[in-house]
């Protein structure tokens, strides 16, 4: 394994062996609207790819590596169900590995415990990763607006924080909604809300600070030790329109490096969130805190085939709504967790050569 090697720079390239590494029949943790197969999918190819960065491999995720590296110790994922996605395909990696499920006092929030290795992983759902409320708009919008206090935390997972060794935290699809901003308690203006009274400050002045605010709740948590993963915007693949326009994704293939670049507002997603990640890596490093990037954006702007599309549900549901935001499982999304697993790896190759 080369050091210095760039693992999120690279091409997909056609795998047979070895993959997928479970199946919707081996994994209980897929929910419906993943399990393309279930759904009646009919392609298999979308799961006979790798990554291959330049210059070096990615090893295939093997779970029992995984559970050593963080034995004894407690993750949480942070975010929406794009982040939940990734739980899911960790919790799939590991379907062979005997775990007990419980939910905490609150009795929504979920967590899964590997007994045999003392190891915890939890996740809170928090699409917009500080505090919200919600208000019936007046006028033309048809949706609850959302009051999105941009500097302030969602307690719901910032209070439970210091409990976990390693946090990984994404957010995007939520911002798109129509919102208020409120900064120090005061309204400051909002995204989308068609009220010519307020500026419209657009959906990424709460998206930057929303993000600024939930990585400051771990450099700034005196009682919290753990490493923080920001793993970077996942794109969409919509073609003929967007998600409610009939927008479809029926590609059956990768895209290759050169065929597809990032641009626009998910240019901006991305570009946000690595402004925002150099800014906490700073103030971590000053409390001898790790802040780790999982830039999983590059790889998944080539997959326009792992997504449901039209098997994100049933078929006798006959829903004509494509899900080009969510990914299959099994899928690209294994790719993820084999990045989280590198990473750990070469962490803990650091931390045993510092202890030599």
């Amino acid at each position: 394994m080369i050091k210095n090697c760039d693992i999120f720079k690279g091409e997909w390239v056609p795998q047979q062996e070895g993959r997928p590494l479970y199946t919707n029949k081996t994994c209980q943790e897929i929910h419906d609207h993943q399990n393309c197969f279930k759904n009646g999918r009919p392609d298999t190819d979308f799961l006979k790819w790798r990554w291959k960065p330049y210059g070096c491999e990615l090893p295939l995720f093997n779970p029992l590596h995984f559970l050593n590296i963080v034995r004894g110790k407690s993750m949480a994922f942070v975010g929406d169900s794009v982040a939940r996605n990734q739980m899911q395909s960790l919790m799939c990696l590991l379907s062979n590995v005997p775990v007990d499920v419980s939910y905490l006092p609150d009795g929504k929030t979920k967590q899964w415990q590997f007994t045999h290795y003392n190891f915890t992983i939890i996740f809170f759902w928090s699409p917009l990763l500080v505090k919200t409320t919600e208000s019936i708009p007046k006028g033309p919008l048809r949706w609850p607006i959302v009051n999105l206090f941009v500097d302030e935390f969602d307690e719901t997972w910032t209070n439970e924080i210091h409990k976990f060794d390693y946090v990984i935290v994404s957010a995007a699809q939520w911002f798109w909604r129509p919102s208020m901003f409120y900064e120090n308690g005061k309204m400051v203006g909002c995204f989308d809300c068609k009220d010519k009274k307020v500026k419209d400050l657009t959906l990424f002045y709460g998206y930057n600070r929303a993000f600024r605010t939930a990585l400051r709740a771990m450099y700034g948590d005196q009682n919290f030790k753990g490493i923080t993963f920001l793993r970077t915007y996942s794109p969409g693949h919509f073609d003929n329109g967007a998600w409610n326009e009939g927008g479809t994704c029926t590609k059956t293939k990768p895209f290759m490096s050169n065929e597809k670049k990032l641009e626009g507002f998910e240019q901006k997603f991305y570009l946000a969130q690595l402004e925002e990640f150099r800014i906490a890596e700073s103030e971590g490093k000053k409390r001898g805190l790790k802040f780790r990037l999982l830039d999983t954006t590059q790889a998944m702007l080539l997959r326009p085939d792992g997504h449901p599309g039209l098997y994100g549900h049933p078929p006798e549901e006959n829903r004509n709504v494509s899900d080009c935001v969510h990914w299959c499982l099994p899928g690209p999304t294994d790719t993820w967790n084999e990045f989280l697993l590198h990473i750990l790896k070469m962490d803990s190759k650091r931390s045993s050569e510092g202890n030599h």
